[in-house]
């Protein structure tokens, strides 16, 4: 017996009522495919859009250095991932063109195993099964399974107060008194413990917060550690470390290239606050394909004359690669004991003056207040992401593999850049605007166009402007060793630490996004160049003493 379905009908007016049927089911799978088209249309927008915005942060994120950008873009890059179509996503959507809705996995669990790191301990509570069936009352109950919910929890801190008992005791013979030596203690006649001081330091240059604060802090847990206190623990910690700081200088200065910056601070003084200055000199050979563990090191200033620099790098010899301060040409002269260093100027902060006359977005912001934008410096702009491109696709090989690109595809465009700035220049008058940054980089052009000939210099300063990002983030700073001048024990310490530190959790997580906060938290530690990665066999011998000592 057939279906009656299949049976075709007799007279006229039940086909027409069987091809209306066919019609409206038709029209209906129609409009399934056409919603589930708009949808997938909705998405591939919005992935176009989240793309232009972050291709637009990655760009601004260079220029104003904001942390907030940085957050913000690592937050779209998830959420692009969560928007990038997926197998089961894909096939759901083809089985509504075909008019046939599947159903899938669609709880948590399914999609995400833990959202929680691996290396945090788990503390595992088994909730009692039922001893009998809620249905039945049945006791003959077989597990199936089981659901875990994951809940963060925090260990609150906890102080206590460590007695060291040392009896005495009384020879009877000769009436002598023996007693234990009395327990170490990190600094001269101090009562601090081991840990409470790394949490001082770490508090105060990990995470930028004063010694008042702390203070305040303490005093609500019922503490009582005052500024002067504090102030001293500190004090006397800068001196204890300081064998591991000229562990990091022997380490940095013994560097080839040396990046090398600075930038100002509020240094306390009596009745008022002065303006001094924080000197940085980072170790990094990673860019070049090197297996030194980066460094940084960091001296302090009342002022910013060049007697400072030459003081600093009176035993260096080799590549400086900073920016166009006056201060540093009596390194450069020939007669300099014991040799004088090469030059290897900064490509950021030409082409940052180009940047200014040339940013449309900015300008639109300004609305009728804009100045024009200067088509010269829109062009140089160009040419100079040129030779950055050509650096992008280098970082990280070795130096005579850097070199020999270098001579192949940027001697060319440096050249012709050259050339283009002279020609434009001899047209400008004194007063242009476009003519003072043509001048910076004329002027200097031996120093800008050093990395032609070593593949071990970089284009840009950024390692060393990085890696002043602490300082200008705490907007406080008092000094705690000289008064404000000379070598700074700490900060070497906790930077160079940090760094080392991020770099082990980032070899340990094998998941992109763990590797996009690493490279996030390199970031923010001043160490780590975002376009080059994560580089580097572990920490040498003087990061590994900073390691331990902070």
């Amino acid at each position: 017996m057939t279906d009656a379905a299949d049976q075709l009908p007799d007279d006229l007016v039940s086909a027409h009522v069987m091809i209306l049927a066919e019609r409206a089911a038709r029209r209906e799978a129609q409009a399934l495919a056409a919603r589930a088209q708009a949808m997938n249309s909705h998405s591939d927008v919005l992935i176009a859009r989240l793309r232009l915005e972050i291709e637009k942060l990655k760009r601004e994120i260079h220029g104003s250095r904001s942390e907030r950008k940085a957050r913000l873009l690592e937050q779209m890059e998830l959420q692009l991932e969560n928007w990038k179509p997926t197998p089961a996503k894909t096939s759901w959507r083809r089985n509504w063109r075909h008019g046939r809705r599947r159903s899938g996995p669609s709880s948590a669990s399914a999609r995400r195993a833990s959202r929680f790191p691996s290396i945090l301990p788990r503390e595992r509570v088994v909730v009692a099964a039922p001893a009998n069936c809620p249905c039945c009352g049945s006791a003959k109950l077989a597990k199936l399974g089981e659901d875990i919910t994951e809940t963060l929890e925090v260990i609150p801190r906890q102080w206590k107060v460590i007695q060291t008992v040392r009896e005495k005791f009384s020879c009877r013979e000769c009436e002598k008194i023996a007693q234990p030596p009395a327990p170490f203690h990190v600094t001269p006649r101090g009562f601090a413990g081991p840990n409470l001081l790394a949490m001082i330091l770490f508090e105060k240059f990990g995470q930028h917060q004063p010694l008042n604060r702390q203070s305040e802090r303490y005093a609500r847990e019922g503490i009582d550690l005052s500024l002067s206190t504090l102030a001293d623990q500190v004090g006397a910690c800068a001196a204890a470390l300081k064998p591991a700081h000229a562990l990091i200088e022997a380490h940095v200065l013994a560097a080839e290239p040396l990046h090398d910056d600075d930038t100002t601070v509020p240094i306390l003084a009596r009745g008022k606050t002065d303006t001094g200055r924080i000197w940085t000199y980072v170790r990094d050979d990673r860019s070049f394909g090197g297996q030194s563990p980066p460094a940084a090191l960091y001296y302090a200033s009342r002022d910013r004359r060049q007697e400072h620099p030459e003081r600093h790098l009176k035993s260096f010899s080799g590549i400086l690669q900073a920016d166009a301060y006056g201060g540093y040409n009596p390194l450069f002269k020939a007669d300099r004991d014991p040799g004088p260093l090469t030059q290897a100027l900064c490509w950021a902060h030409a082409r940052r003056k180009f940047f200014v006359l040339a940013d449309i977005a900015a300008n639109a912001k300004r609305g009728k207040n804009a100045a024009p934008i200067s088509p010269i410096a829109l062009e140089a702009v160009k040419r100079i992401d040129a030779l950055f491109d050509i650096e992008r696709g280098i970082n990280g090989l070795a130096a005579d593999e850097r070199l020999q690109r270098r001579r192949q595809e940027s001697r060319l465009l440096a050249t012709e850049l050259g050339a283009w700035l002279r020609t434009e220049r001899a047209k400008l008058s004194r007063s242009s605007p476009v003519a003072e940054p043509i001048d910076y980089i004329l002027k200097r052009w031996d120093g800008f166009t050093s990395f032609l000939g070593d593949g071990r210099i970089c284009l840009t300063n950024n390692t060393a402007e990085r890696a002043l990002r602490g300082f200008a983030i705490s907007g406080s700073f008092c000094p705690c060793w000289a008064g404000g001048r000379g070598p700074l024990p700490l900060a070497p310490v906790f930077r160079t630490s940090a760094s080392l530190r991020e770099q082990r959790r980032a070899r340990q997580r094998p998941d992109h996004s763990s590797r996009r906060r690493a490279r996030a938290c390199h970031y923010r530690s001043g160490l780590d160049d975002r376009s080059r990665g994560l580089r580097g066999d572990g920490p040498g011998l003087p990061a590994r003493i900073a390691c331990r000592a902070a």
